[in-house]
């Protein structure tokens, strides 16, 4: 063996780096393998960094070009440069990348350069070298989901890496999937002048998310721009020099129709990538969807060899794997954390942003929890009227007997950190009451919060 360590992790995106740099504080021997020129994994990489930076160059650009106006602010020919802008957008994730580094070297993680395999229980292969471990965490993440029919070539076909890399804005782009990842970037290019039409093979978008906000959130993405073909399913998207033919089909079945379009973003969710990581020969045991299996405390049936984030169940959402690997870190020296998974909140950084946290009307609907609702509507609150942003609204579900919080849906301006307050309310089993009866500054979006909060206890005022 080259080198012995306590633990090695494999992967650095946001939950392997997190958990190798909490368990070298914690005094155990870490080295973290990872096969790209950089740390940081697809999040810093090739996703959430990246696609947030471009998310706001292009809310900037379409602030300037269609809502300064109203404000009094009178500005001239306003261009648009792409190169800059993403190339600015490098320039962050440079950044981020960097600061991986420099934290794993103050902690003294050891990077480990190349593609890793496990090769026996305790050894991991990297680049032709064994290194052994007493505990090895698989975080290698997942990667785009591929559809029948539809070849990715990164350059008319797109993935979500190829989505950020785009030299000129298309005049068309159809998104296939009305998920996060395609109603994000689809927003990208929307506002810099692409025409986009989104393809859904389910009912509405935003599947999984609360009904009432996923109605309200298409009717407000319509009125941007966006078109949207929902109960389709697209059979076949055939890139030439010029563009894309797309063969879409009604979900139920029926007869196909030809669409045209000079880009498609292939956005129909994510899958772990495990493959190449020799689990098969090991016996490690996959779910029926790849995943890797594993107990409470992320343990796999193979001694020594333990997974979290996207390898593993649950929502794909790098807090979530960053929550696991500080966790395992700490389970792994003896202690005993937690981590709530009702409380783990999802947001959607389009305009307005969308946020959840615990459940939804339909899932308490089909559980046959008793529940009371409170909401409150951005157009009441002085803070959201001051910045023209009063579309949308507040809900907070509570329990009907006992006043306790069990979820939150924020549709509106900066929801995903209003629904923070929430989800610490969830954390700590707090009532409607609770977080009515907190002060909140004013004028401040955060009164929206506490005015829905009233209302599921008790009654809202403003209102």
């Amino acid at each position: 063996m080259s080198e012995t360590f306590d633990v090695i992790v494999i992967g650095a995106g946001p939950g392997g780096y997190v958990c190798a740099i909490r368990a070298a504080q914690l005094g155990l021997k870490v080295a973290c393998v990872e096969k790209r020129e950089t740390l940081g994994g697809t999040c810093l990489n090739i996703g959430c960094i990246p696609s947030k930076a471009l998310l706001h160059s292009s809310e900037v650009f379409e602030e300037t070009t269609h809502h300064l106006a109203e404000q009094g602010i009178i500005v001239g020919q306003v261009g648009l440069d792409l190169a800059k802008m993403q190339a600015r957008k490098a320039d962050v994730v440079g950044a981020n990348v960097k600061g991986v580094e420099f934290l794993f070297k103050k902690n003294k993680v050891t990077w480990l350069k190349g593609e890793g395999r496990i090769t026996a229980p305790g050894v991991v292969n990297v680049a032709g070298t064994d290194y052994a471990a007493k505990s090895i965490v698989i975080a290698t993440g997942s990667v785009s989901t591929p559809l029948k029919g539809v070849e990715v070539d990164e350059t008319r076909i797109v993935t979500s890496t190829g989505a950020l890399e785009l030299a000129e804005v298309p005049k068309s782009m159809v998104v296939i999937g009305g998920g996060v990842i395609g109603l994000e970037l689809g927003s990208v290019w929307r506002r810099l002048g692409a025409e986009v039409t989104v393809i859904e093979f389910l009912d509405g978008i935003l599947p999984g998310m609360d009904g009432e906000v996923r109605k309200q959130f298409e009717r407000m993405l319509t009125k941007q721009g966006f078109k949207f073909r929902l109960k389709s399913k697209v059979t076949s998207a055939v890139a030439d020099a010029t563009g894309v033919t797309l063969k879409v089909e009604p979900a139920a079945g029926g007869d196909a129709e030809e669409l045209r379009a000079d880009v498609v973003l292939l956005a129909i969710g994510r899958r772990p990538y495990v493959a190449a990581l020799g689990l098969d020969t090991l016996g490690v045991a996959l779910d029926e969807r790849g995943r890797v299996q594993t107990d409470a405390h992320f343990a796999t049936n193979i001694p020594g060899i333990y997974a979290i984030g996207d390898a593993i169940t649950g929502a794909m959402l790098a807090h979530k794997a960053e929550d696991e690997g500080y966790a395992l870190a700490e389970m792994l020296v003896g202690q005993k954390p937690h981590i709530n998974y009702d409380a783990i909140p999802g947001v959607v950084y389009t305009w307005p942003e969308v946020a959840a946290v615990g459940a939804t009307e339909e899932a308490l609907k089909a559980a046959g929890t008793a529940y009371k609702v409170g909401k409150f509507p951005f157009m009441a609150n002085g803070r959201a009227r001051a910045m023209g942003a009063t579309d949308g609204f507040v809900k907070i579900l509570a329990d009907k007997a006992t006043d306790k919080v069990l979820g939150a849906h924020i549709i509106g301006p900066d929801a995903g950190t209003l629904i923070a307050e929430v989800a610490l309310a969830i954390e700590f089993g707090a009532s409607a009451e609770d977080v009515a009866r907190t002060s909140h500054a004013h004028p401040s979006l955060n009164e929206a919060v506490k005015e829905a909060a009233l209302a599921a206890w008790d009654k809202a005022v403003h209102i």
